[in-house]
């Protein structure tokens, strides 16, 4: 059966919430540099941190990512069958459970954040601890509302409406950048932090409020209460375990990397964060992007198994080449010319050109797991479509513990390979405290690489034995990659001959710089591409012109 609503060609979707994610990174970005010029490093922007990352674990557990995986299939599936009258019915009794779960969760995390703040930030003094429970207990109920939010995404994600959801926290983030602004210069640090949380909350209120009317207005059957015996319902509930189970193996993983971190010269939290946002760009960019394009239109097929799973291949292959078009050259880009990039986002003050060097090959070990990752989230999609939850779990707490271990053992007693591969390569070896000790930072994300790799076969060897095989041939992977070298090679050139000096006498230097490297890697990756034959390249320079 076909879904009348879909209309706009393959790759438009993507394209929406491409540019939707894209435009919420800007005001992230944004509000991050507004935030730092007025909290700086102080106690209070210590307090505000911890105090959005407690909730914020909440969030991760529950937001987009899950709800979409568990909630998005059973509804696709009914609204392909025609039937909105229960579609409605399921979507309003799942958000109403959804919405009396967060408010017990909610209840919980204010009452209890004192002692939630004695595990997660101990070493606060008294008087930072006080200020960072109030911050929590505001911002703690944003957490609710942001997890409905991500109901609104599933909603209208369904409904083929991607934009608005995935630009949506531009308001959540143009609040606090209001806040700061309209109170920076009129209240002391700790005073602003308070005003902060609120603008916080606020925000959070705009980014669910800003989606409610699309909802009711696509959503057109929706209809809220309790019904325990829809089994639609209790199927979506089945699905949610295991993802959340998925979801929190990621993020104890994430928790993993930074304690080992601590434990090695300091300075090393602090480079891996810093790669680490460059890293996901691409991911959030490019492969959530399609996979959240992809997910309701994979859950819609129907017929037989065999149309299915033929339609699903098509779609698999098809979503494999869009992300393997822009992620192969961005992970040569990070490796070749990614010196430049970390140079123009950070390098200013007190980071200095040694730390560029260090979070540059930070990034390097990151990039070894990129093209994996990324793809992967699609193979993950299409189990999600299949109602299978399970499978993706399973990897991903394989991955999990492989990359715990080979951080461990990468981090410290191999963490000498890391100055010898570096001199090895005739690259520059930075000068900082610690000495080679400081690269011992760039064995967490490789063994996160090395992890994600297999996780990445692992999911297209187990959705080959369930769809049969549904990959882009080799010979289209070897014109991107060959294509990504001949830009990265002209790219260097430009910077040794060109760049490099004529952005020495400009401002900026670093930005100028980056700048008219990537202008050069961008072009010639595109033209090379294009003689070699690749039609993405014709398909995506339409998308930019439409």
């Amino acid at each position: 059966m076909t879904d009348h609503r879909e209309r706009r060609p393959f790759g438009g979707h993507a394209a929406l919430v491409a540019a939707g994610i894209l435009l919420s990174r800007i005001a992230g970005l944004i509000r991050t540099r507004v935030f730092a010029h007025f909290l700086g490093s102080s106690r209070a922007a210590d307090a505000f941190n911890v105090a959005l990352k407690v909730p914020n674990f909440l969030q991760n557990l529950l937001g987009e990512g899950v709800l979409s995986a568990s909630f998005i299939p059973v509804y696709a599936r009914l609204l392909a069958r025609g039937d909105e009258r229960l579609a409605g019915r399921v979507a309003g009794v799942f958000a109403t459970l959804l919405m009396l779960g967060l408010s017990g969760i909610v209840l919980l995390g204010v009452l209890l954040a004192p002692w939630i703040l004695q595990i997660t930030a101990p070493g606060f003094p008294p008087d930072v601890m006080r200020l960072t429970v109030t911050l929590v207990r505001i911002i703690f109920p944003g957490v609710g509302l942001l997890v409905l939010s991500a109901w609104c995404l599933g909603v209208l994600n369904t409904h083929r409406q991607f934009f608005l959801s995935y630009v949506a926290p531009v308001l959540w983030n143009a609040a606090m950048i209001a806040t700061l602004v309209i109170f920076g210069t009129r209240l002391r640090e700790r005073e602003l932090a308070v005003a902060l949380a609120w603008g916080t909350l606020i925000g959070c209120a705009l980014q669910l409020g800003i989606q409610m009317p699309f909802v009711f207005r696509h959503a057109r059957q929706l209809s809220f209460g309790i019904d325990r015996d829809l089994a639609p319902v209790r199927e979506i509930f089945r699905n949610l375990a295991p993802v959340i189970g998925g979801r929190g193996v990621v993020q104890i993983s994430g928790y993993v990397d930074q304690f080992i971190a601590t434990f090695l010269p300091a300075g090393a939290v602090a480079n891996l964060v810093y790669a680490q946002t460059v890293y996901l760009l691409p991911i959030s960019v490019f492969g959530m992007s399609v996979s959240a394009a992809e997910l309701p239109q994979m859950s819609a097929q129907s017929g037989t198994k065999e149309e299915i799973d033929a339609a699903l291949r098509a779609r698999l292959t098809r979503g494999l080449r869009q992300i393997s078009f822009f992620i192969v050259p961005t992970a040569v880009a990070f490796l070749l010319i990614g010196r430049l990039l970390v140079a123009a986002l950070y390098q200013t003050g007190k980071f200095t050109n040694d730390v560029t060097l260090v979070v540059w090959y930070v990034l390097a070990g990151w990039t070894t797991g990129l093209v994996a990752a990324t793809l992967g989230r699609l193979y993950s999609s299409a189990f999600y479509a299949l109602q299978d939850t399970r499978t993706p779990f399973r990897f991903a707490l394989a991955r999990v513990s492989l990359g715990a271990t080979l951080a461990l053992l990468l981090a410290f007693p191999f963490r000498g390979l890391f100055a010898t591969a570096i001199r090895a390569a005739s690259l520059p070896m930075p000068h900082l405290p610690g000495g080679a000790d400081a690269l011992a930072v760039i064995g967490i994300p490789l063994a996160s690489g090395v992890a994600s790799w297999v996780e990445f076969l692992l999911l297209r060897r187990a959705l080959r034995r369930r769809i049969g095989a549904g990959e882009p041939a080799a010979g289209f992977l070897a014109r991107l990659w060959t294509s990504a070298l001949v830009a990265g090679g002209a790219s260097l050139a430009f910077d040794l001959l060109v760049a490099r000096d004529a952005a020495a006498h400009l401002p900026l230097r670093h930005i100028n710089e980056a700048l008219m490297v990537c202008l050069v890697f961008g072009v010639v990756y595109f033209a090379t591409a294009f003689l070699l034959g690749v039609p993405e390249v014709k398909s995506t320079l339409a998308r930019f012109r439409r």
